[in-house]
């Protein structure tokens, strides 16, 4: 693999629902590629354990802290000026989890409606991933993986629940505007074949080369 010039500033996201295999791939990819890697706040979120316990008291205390640690990320990323790939992205926020909460009655319109200008004010000062790595999962392995990682407070998350996910996810992949690459994942264990972890690294370096030719 070339060396990174001293100039050359990129910046790679991990999407997907959750239990896809986001941050297990920002590892390895940042590992292989030599990049910052970026990852999303949750074992440190005061919020979340009481968000699945009770998700229409704490939705909109949730989505803030999310947006504003995604935001704080994006405005370090960019001053460090270094090539990086960041786990989830503040995309995701508004257009999935967000979305989705409201759509379930989870969040009033209201708080929806503030949440969401709340975003677009801060959109004005964001840049678009280079490239986006969308990780397309089927219920039934999100099931698999998040009970394999055993987190306390994901135990009670409805298969209901993330199957309204994968709908946002796919409405929003569809129509996102930018450089994406989608990864199907149900076939792949890129964390313990490394034969499948060079597919996902080989469809990037494509893109890549394709960025900087």
């Amino acid at each position: 693999m070339p060396e990174q010039s001293q100039t050359e500033f990129s910046y790679y996201a991990v999407a997907g629902n959750i239990g896809a295999g986001k941050s297990s791939l920002t590892t390895l990819l940042a590992k292989h590629f030599k990049w910052r890697a970026y990852y999303e706040s949750v074992d440190d979120n005061p919020y979340l354990s009481d968000f699945y316990d009770d998700m229409r008291r704490w939705s909109f205390n949730l989505q803030v802290y999310f947006l504003s640690s995604r935001f704080r990320s994006q405005k370090e990323i960019v001053n460090t000026r270094q090539s990086f790939i960041q786990d989830r992205t503040i995309y995701e926020d508004v257009e999935i989890f967000a979305k989705n909460l409201y759509q379930m009655g989870l969040m009033s319109k209201r708080d929806f409606e503030n949440y969401s200008n709340l975003f677009h004010e801060m959109a004005d000062f964001l840049t678009p991933p280079d490239l986006l790595i969308y990780l397309r999962a089927d219920v039934p392995t999100l099931v698999r993986q998040i009970q394999q990682r055993g987190r306390d407070y994901e135990s009670t998350i409805r298969i209901e629940y993330l199957e309204k996910l994968n709908t946002l996810y796919e409405d929003w992949i569809e129509k996102y505007p930018h450089e994406k690459l989608i990864v199907d994942t149900d076939h792949l264990d890129f964390v313990n074949n490394n034969e499948d972890l060079g597919k996902i690294i080989e469809m990037i370096e494509q893109r890549r080369f394709g960025f900087f030719s």
